[in-house]
């Protein structure tokens, strides 16, 4: 399992998404204000006044973490390729939905407080995550295809 070469690129792809909820997606500083949003929650901050709202904000942390399970059961059925193809299939709707949401809850946020603010990792890295899924996705077709292959030269 651990040998083939989509198991890393899938492994890689769920270490992205589990560290997406630590880093922040957006974020403004001024002097006495700080506005964070990260995966889970968002941050308002002014003066000594903390304020911390989680919904509709964690919509991007589950989507996030539903694509890590998805992409570690995807590692699990590694005998089953066809399976496998549908699941990276949807794990990439997932993952497409993931980065979308924090892209639009974002900018949102940007038009919201007419500030201009800077963009975190956590925005980067669903992406990323998708790239390596469909990375992985193309090996495990190319296994699929050399089974393939050998069944019929016998």
């Amino acid at each position: 399992m651990w040998q083939r070469v989509q198991t890393i690129f899938l492994a890689v792809a769920i270490a992205c998404l589990v560290a997406m909820i630590f880093f922040p997606v957006w974020e403004v500083k001024g002097e006495e204000v700080r506005l964070t949003l990260y995966p889970l929650y968002y941050r308002s901050q002014m003066g000594t006044s903390l304020q911390e709202i989680y919904f509709p904000y964690c919509f991007i942390a589950i989507l996030g973490l539903a694509a890590a399970t998805i992409s570690f059961i995807e590692i699990q059925k590694f005998e089953n390729r066809l399976l496998q193809l549908k699941l990276g299939a949807l794990n990439s709707l997932f993952m497409a939905g993931c980065g979308f949401t924090a892209v639009y809850l974002s900018l949102q946020l940007q038009k919201t407080v007419q500030a201009p603010g800077n963009f975190g990792l956590a925005l980067y890295l669903p992406f990323a995550a998708m790239l390596l899924n469909a990375i992985a996705n193309r090996f495990i077709r190319k296994d699929e295809n050399l089974v393939k292959d050998s069944d019929r030269l016998r």
